[in-house]
This record gives C-alpha cells, structure tokens and sequence, in this order.
C-alpha cells in the first residue's frame, strides 16, 4: 500500500504563494505519474497539474502562468508551486500518485490539504 502525505496548504491573502508538497511513503517504485488536482465545495474534482517521470507536465488552463509542477523522482514527492493565488482557488488540494505493478497501473490519493485565499 502506498501512502501519500500532503503538506503546505494554509490561508493566504489574493495575489500570495504557497507552495505544496506530496511524498509517496519510502520504498515506493515505479511511480510514473505525480499530480494535483482539487475540490472545491459543491464542485467536481478538477485537475490541477501533473507531471511524469520524464518531466513533462499538463497544467489546466486556470492557473497556467501562475502554478508550477515540479517533481524529484529520488524522493518521489511533488511539488505545487501556487503563485499569484485568488480567491476561486480555494479548495482542498489532493496529490495523486499512479504506479505501475506487475503489468497493472494503481491509483493512489492523498488525504487532501486546505488551501484557502481571502480576498
């Protein structure tokens, strides 16, 4: 079982930065995909950023130029660079995690953090 923790989310003003942070528990391999995605309330939840383990990224247009995805395979954690936040951002931030076993890709979530953006 691969477990995921979250850190980073808080309350910031409009225009402030914050920046997340995902782990996959030690040990983890073949992790090929690493992202963000979120859930605002009484909405579905939406991507945000993902990256592979080659480097390339997706980002959804909503925060293209303002959120940066990064990632360290050696440590396989994530990382979600939020700049110039706005109050629509608000929502719990949820990392998720795809790794491949035996043939067969698994799909692991994190527990969630609070991001909210005060206008």
């Amino acid at each position: 079982q691969v477990q995921l923790v979250e850190s980073g989310g808080g309350l910031v003003q409009a225009g402030g930065s914050l920046r997340l942070s995902c782990a996959a528990s030690a040990g983890t391999i073949n992790v090929s995909v690493m992202g963000w995605y979120r859930q605002a309330p009484g909405k579905q939840r939406e991507l945000v950023a993902d990256i592979n383990s080659s480097g390339n990224t997706d980002i959804a247009d909503f925060v293209k130029g303002r959120f940066t995805i990064s990632r360290d395979n050696a440590k396989n954690t994530v990382y979600l660079q939020m700049n110039n936040l706005k109050p629509e951002d608000t929502a719990v931030y949820y990392c998720k995690a795809t790794v491949r076993r035996y043939g067969w890709d698994y799909t692991y979530w994190g527990q969630g953090t609070q991001v909210t953006v005060s206008s």
